[in-house]
């Protein structure tokens, strides 16, 4: 038994030991994270609390092995975030989104502003707090940031390695400077447990408050979002007009369309009783021809108004006719055709095929020569069907190809991020620059990348189960990490003042949401299937989304959630650095 025992405890240092610490701290915290109380589970949050545990019980990890695991379990979640939210960064700040987003830029200033009144209230120190204020508003990738930032300035301060003693109330006797910072790096991780539990209930506990406060009737909300139509992902819609206006009549589509400012396609042709044709730029309008066309939401009166008039006809009554045309969703799996505009495509230009819908990452497009395709984009075809099998050739849609993740676009990014996360950004009112370190550098260059890498003919499609796998991977290791480092004390922090984390972070978790819920409700009359969206997306909640979307019955906390939610992650790892580059140097 010897062996075992070496395994375990003696050997700290071996690479055994450490994969045996954290397959164990993870194969058990996930199955306890899916234990519900009142409804409601931590996830795999319980990870760091089963790592706190083991640490508490003496088990360890060679210091820059933890280190490492951490920092690079934080990049590959941060990454994979910012590649999944890219897509739908900036066109959620259009319209609606401008308000979510300023109500959820209000939830983060507001935590912060309170954090910085505990500090001076209570004389904590501020890297304890952002680690409460992280814990509070259950955000990860805003632990890490501030971790790295610490220990940054650690390493590179003298003057700042002074200040953190200093608010640490000095070097105690018996004890090293040196130990007194590792004690202070330490807090930061137990101030996001002792935070966490009740920064989750107190989320869901917000929600229900501005509930009974305005008295909202669930059957109402539903009603009232019915009523409103409100947007999602795909904002294009399709409808049939009949040609009724003089001033088109026997005009081609090529000159309405450079006569009418709004963008349109017009995906089929009837006249009288003749069979469905596809319509060409040539195509002479008369009066009676029966048009589908696909266009945004907001634009289909006034298309309407200016073609004729809308009939009762929708795609699948085009369907249903005898037609030697055919409608198609096709995927784009060639790298060849990935970052080439619809107009340089052949099977956009002379293969007799109309392109009239793409969807990518969830969001629908209306097709234009302009559009860049990207690989992964389902498109929508329509034509003679020998022609529609020759656009299929020209795509690819050949969905094994896009069940490999392109491991260079990734690992590519990722040098990228941590390069730029290590340029020093000289800001006024800051001793030291500003760096967006491992969690800010790859954050914003995988939303870049996402958003426009294509136009380079980089291949930053990942499949959605392996962008899953590498986030989970990611964030495992990192809260594994937290909880290894924090276990060591972390009891008797508690018992010596500790608690006190707990409602500080409470009141960090409750009173911004219930600030902005009311705002939210009282002021703009926000529906309250979308205020559950704000807040789960404002705290980066998943716990809270699931609990919104279990009540809801319908994807607005899900628009909501996906339209703050990059803003927000942006601003958690922004702000953390802040404080502790702030107020620790």
């Amino acid at each position: 038994m010897d062996w075992l025992i070496e395994l375990f405890y003696t050997n700290k240092d071996g690479a055994a030991h450490t994969v045996l610490l954290f397959a164990l701290i993870i194969a058990i915290g996930i199955p306890l994270g899916r234990i519900k109380v009142f409804g409601v589970s931590l996830g795999i949050t319980l990870v760091l609390f089963v790592g706190i545990v083991l640490g508490q019980l003496g088990f360890s990890v060679n210091s820059h092995v933890l280190h490492f695991v951490k920092e690079f379990g934080l990049i590959l979640f941060v990454y994979t975030i910012g590649l999944q939210v890219g897509p739908g960064f900036f066109a959620s700040f259009k319209k609606g989104g401008m308000l979510m987003n300023g109500l959820a830029a209000s939830i983060v200033l507001l935590g912060v502003l309170m954090t910085v009144i505990f500090h001076f209230l209570t004389s904590i120190p501020m890297p304890t707090l952002v680690g409460v204020l992280s814990g509070a508003i259950t955000n990860t990738p805003g632990l890490g940031a501030a971790q790295q930032a610490l220990s940054e300035i650690v390493r590179t301060s003298p003057e700042a390695r002074e200040a953190l003693v200093a608010q640490a109330g000095g070097v105690p006797a018996g004890e090293s400077a040196e130990g007194v910072l590792d004690h202070l790096a330490g807090t930061l991780g137990q101030g996001y447990a002792c935070a966490y539990p009740l920064g989750v209930v107190g989320i869901i506990l917000s929600l229900l408050i501005v509930r009974a406060v305005f008295k909202i009737s669930f059957e109402k909300e539903t009603r009232a979002l019915k009523a409103t139509n409100p947007t999602s992902g795909d904002n294009s819609t399709a409808f049939t007009l009949e040609v009724q206006n003089p001033a088109i009549i026997g005009k081609k589509i090529s000159e309405i369309t450079r006569l009418f400012s709004r963008r349109f396609v017009i995906s089929r042709h009837r006249r009288g009783e003749n069979m469905p044709t596809l319509p060409t730029g040539e195509t002479l309008l008369e009066s009676g021809d029966r048009l589908l066309v696909i266009s945004a939401k907001e634009d289909a009166e006034t298309i309407a108004a200016f073609f004729g008039k809308v009939i009762n006809w929708g795609i699948d009554d085009w369907d249903h006719m005898k037609s030697a045309i055919v409608r198609r969703r096709i995927i784009v799996t060639r790298s060849s055709v990935n970052g080439r505009a619809l107009g340089r495509l052949d099977a956009y230009t002379s293969m007799g095929v109309a392109i009239t819908r793409i969807n990518r990452a969830g969001v629908v497009l209306i097709a234009n020569p302009t559009l860049c395709l990207q690989l992964g984009d389902r498109v929508n075809v329509v034509g003679p069907e020998h022609a529609v099998n020759e656009v299929e050739k020209v795509l690819g849609n050949e969905l094994k190809r896009l069940d490999r993740p392109n491991l260079v676009s990734i690992f590519l990014g990722i040098a990228v991020g941590v390069v730029f996360g290590s340029i020093p950004f000289a800001v006024p009112g800051l001793s030291q620059p500003l760096k967006l370190g491992l969690a800010g550098g790859p954050l914003i260059i995988a939303i870049l990348i996402s958003c426009w890498g294509y136009k380079s003919h980089l291949i930053t499609y990942t499949p959605i189960a392996a962008n899953l796998m590498i986030r989970e991977i990611g964030i495992l290791l990192f809260l594994a990490s937290v909880g290894i480092g924090a276990g060591n004390g972390f009891l008797q922090t508690v018992l010596n003042g500790g608690y006190w984390w707990v409602l500080i972070g409470f009141c960090i978790t409750i009173v911004p949401l219930l600030v902005v819920g009311f705002v939210a409700r009282g002021v703009f009359k926000m529906n309250y299937y979308s205020i559950m969206g704000l807040v789960s997306g404002a705290t980066t909640d998943p716990p809270a989304l699931a609990y919104a979307n279990a009540v809801a019955q319908n994807e607005a906390p899900n628009v909501a959630y996906a339209t703050v939610y990059p803003l927000t992650m942006f601003l958690r790892v922004l702000t953390a650095q802040v404080l502790i580059l702030s107020f620790c140097s």
